[in-house]
């Protein structure tokens, strides 16, 4: 079954998230992907057993950190180890490529010719 986007998203800047999240009660772990699932910038957000997350937003106007800053204001924290770390590198690393594409103005093929006076 696909997943209908909100309306506000575009289908392009969409970034997924699969982060492991420690220190959250199953209530906390309930009011966090609601509180996700309610955020205007996200797409989608689950939890997966084991304390995994699968988040999905709008690069354009929300980031990996905010996410993460997000988790750990409702009391949790990213899972340590050097592969989440080397995940965190690359989701920041792919946070600025979207930000920068989505700013970037078209020069040559997808560009409107000028109009000639």
């Amino acid at each position: 079954m696909t997943k209908v986007h909100k309306a506000t998203n575009q289908k392009q800047f969409l970034l997924r998230r699969k982060l492991t999240v420690e220190g959250l009660s199953e209530v906390r772990w309930g009011d966090l992907i609601q509180e996700l699932n309610h955020h205007p910038c996200v797409d989608f957000a689950e939890g997966k057993p084991e304390g995994k997350l699968i988040a999905v937003f709008d690069g354009r106007h929300w980031s990996t950190d905010e996410l993460v800053a997000l988790i750990e204001a409702n009391g949790g924290r990213l899972k340590t180890g050097w592969w989440q770390r080397q995940r965190l590198a690359w989701y920041r690393f792919a946070d600025d490529n979207v930000r920068a594409n989505a700013k970037h103005e078209p020069f040559c093929c997808s560009k409107i010719p000028p109009m000639k006076k």
